[in-house]
């Protein structure tokens, strides 16, 4: 598909208000993002915001944690789930898969706030993976529950669940809609940390969710915010990688056969250009236009055809702004529209 430096967001702002974070994503982003926004506490932290409603998910306020309950006998609540997700597939309802107000003011606020304005050409959600949230999240006894297969399977299908319900909430007002998939766990993958983490799972469990996106005629991405083995992304059949270009953006060259048969097959590349961190103060759009054209210069220089490139391209920030300082984070958006204005006007979209 031709982007044509489409501009979207990772789903984290920094912002308490829902609204301010709101007026930013409709007025800045070609694709606005409903805001994910962990100011406001627990509940909208990036694993436990799609929690709600996992079998012997428990949630400890105290301790401002979450851990799955993996002791005794669970095989009821769990034959629940599954009964709840094989109707889904069956064409019932996905409310027990929806994300509810207390764990995302964000989803609400925009919904609000699109319900009046017709149709957006385009409107991104998202999802934490189920790799980062596996491998995040422990049971009672600290170890990962991407180590359980009965937890892990539960996980990434009730994650998957969690796509489609926002989609079709948001079906009624775009014409085209993107999931990301955010695995920034990935950046550590085949380190000695998770060395027992096969390729060959992660490729599957992002496959499951790309396929959950494609039921409800979406375009999947996956975000990746540090260096990682981009062609597992690729071999999971997602639509859209997005990457930070800003930090490690000749890393994507490495991969470029798979990247070519990425694009010849349709897909897109999400370039990260508008760094998350202090470094903005020191941006401009002209200087982050050099970034952009010199990252793609060097896929292109391993033969990979330029104008393919530019044609499928999306333009982000290299990560989501949640932790930033206000200002900053409204700087990113500021230089991320005008880049994505630059880039448009110099190519003829």
């Amino acid at each position: 598909m031709e982007t044509k430096f489409l501009s979207t967001a990772i789903g984290s702002m920094p912002f308490f208000s829902e609204k301010k974070a709101v007026e930013v994503s409709l007025s800045r982003l070609d694709a606005p993002i409903w805001p994910q926004l962990p100011k406001h506490g627990l509940y909208e932290q990036m694993e436990i915001q799609y929690s709600e409603n996992l079998p012997r998910a428990v949630i400890d306020e105290q301790k401002s944690r979450m851990y799955f309950d993996t002791t005794g006998d669970y095989s009821d609540e769990f034959a629940d789930f599954y009964a709840q997700y094989m109707e889904v597939d069956e064409g019932g309802s996905l409310d027990g898969f929806a994300i509810s107000q207390k764990y995302s003011r964000g989803v609400y606020a925009l919904l609000d706030a699109l319900k009046d304005g017709g149709k957006r050409p385009w409107v991104k959600v998202q999802t934490t993976g189920p790799c980062s949230f596996a491998l995040t999240i422990v049971d009672e006894n600290k170890r990962a529950v991407f180590y359980n297969e009965e937890f892990r399977d539960v996980i990434v299908k009730g994650l998957a669940m969690k796509c489609r319900w926002q989609l079709q909430k948001f079906a009624p007002y775009a014409e085209n809609m993107i999931c990301f998939i955010d695995e920034p766990i990935l950046s550590a993958f085949g380190s000695s940390t998770y060395v027992s983490v096969k390729r060959d799972d992660v490729v599957a469990l992002v496959a499951e969710m790309v396929e959950a996106v494609h039921a409800e005629k979406a375009l999947a991405g996956v975000h990746c915010c540090g260096n990682t083995e981009w062609s597992i992304l690729m071999d999971a059949g997602v639509d859209i990688v997005n990457f930070d270009a800003f930090e490690y953006g000749e890393t994507i060259a490495i991969y470029a056969d798979a990247v070519k048969k990425h694009l010849d097959r349709g897909g897109m590349l999400a370039w990260g250009v508008v760094p998350t961190s202090v470094k903005i103060r020191e941006q401009t759009a002209e200087s982050l236009e050099v970034q952009l054209e010199a990252m793609m210069d060097n896929l292109a220089a391993k033969g990979v055809n330029k104008e393919i490139i530019v044609k499928q391209a999306l333009i982000t920030p290299s990560c989501g702004t949640g932790s930033m300082d206000e200002a900053d984070a409204e700087r990113v958006f500021d230089l991320l529209e005008q880049l994505t204005r630059k880039m448009k006007a110099k190519y003829g979209f």
